[in-house]
């Protein structure tokens, strides 16, 4: 944490108003955070953003900074270079914090747990610096989903990623195990997604925007399968989606009535795509990790 000492000697203000106007990008949103979450005291005390600042107020504020409880980020990587970064986020970690504080302050990603952003912030600083949005996003995984994503370094690199994205240039390949075996080998889904008036999650809907995934099946258990899955569009929890509606929802999906696992069985294996400074084709993969491996198994053998 970085810690200031400051005596207020001005006409009376609100205190999150104060630190929106002299914090280093300080946004409204983080400010407030700052001080709800006991970072920005008064005269020692935890106050509202609302409170009136009055001269010979002693401020104490500690911003939260890159250290030693972001550890982690070079375990994650897989591939560098000057224009990229591909790493493989494990299930279970958010990409990049909830509220969008983080966009305007990166270090106001530091305050909550440990994100890929975060660790990012804190393992490559230059990242921020460079000029990219969104500290190099150019995609994104759930939460519970692990593999593969990669990250530009340079705003050159992130303009055409994002066109790849956008464009359905990026061949990705996904490892799922679902609930069931579908009857047909290979196959096609072909079903738009939106959120209908009504209704809190994202499902099949017919005024949705269009989206496309083709799977394969690779190995069959009992009563489950393993895919190799192919999403041509990258509508939010599409694969997921698609797989509840053609009935053979992900393992662990609670969201969308998988069958509970210790994790969810989704994983995000190749990608495939030319490199933003070369334009040669790229090919990277990330194998079946090891806690997918463990669940697969268990639920192979299950009637």
């Amino acid at each position: 944490m970085k810690k200031n000492k400051i005596v207020y000697d001005g006409a009376p203000l609100r205190l999150d108003v104060f630190l929106t106007e002299n914090g280093e990008n300080f946004s409204r949103a983080y400010s407030r955070s700052l001080i709800e979450g006991g970072l920005a005291t008064v005269n020692g005390d935890i106050r509202k953003p609302s409170y009136m600042l009055h001269e010979g107020d002693l401020l104490e504020i500690s911003v939260p900074q890159a250290g030693k409880r972001q550890a982690g980020f070079e375990g994650l990587v897989l591939f560098e270079d000057k224009s990229l970064i591909a790493i493989e986020k494990p299930a279970g970690m958010a990409v990049h914090p909830n509220s969008a504080n983080w966009q305007v302050n990166p270090q106001s990603s530091l305050m909550g747990e440990p994100t890929l952003i975060s660790l990012l912030f804190t393992a490559r600083p230059a990242v921020a610096k460079s000029g990219v949005d969104r500290l190099g996003l150019v995609h994104r995984l759930d939460r519970d989903t692990s593999g593969l994503m990669i990250l530009a370094k340079t705003p050159e690199a992130q303009a055409v990623l994002t066109r790849g994205f956008r464009d359905r240039l990026m061949e990705k390949t996904y490892l799922g195990a679902v609930g069931g075996i579908p009857a047909q080998r290979t196959g096609t889904i072909d079903a738009p997604i939106g959120r209908a008036t009504g209704f809190k999650k994202i499902k099949v809907w017919e005024f949705g925007r269009d989206a496309v995934t083709e799977y394969k099946i690779k190995e069959r258990g009992a009563d489950c399968a393993l895919l190799e899955i192919y999403p041509h569009t990258g509508r939010t929890n599409q694969i997921r989606i698609h797989m509840e509606y053609m009935g053979n929802s992900i393992i662990g999906d609670s969201l969308y009535n998988g069958r509970p696992a210790a994790r969810m069985l989704l994983h995000s294996t190749r990608l495939s795509f030319k490199h933003p400074l070369t334009a040669k084709k790229i090919t990277l993969e990330s194998p079946m990790p090891e806690d997918f491996k463990t669940v697969w198994k268990e639920f192979k053998k299950k009637k």
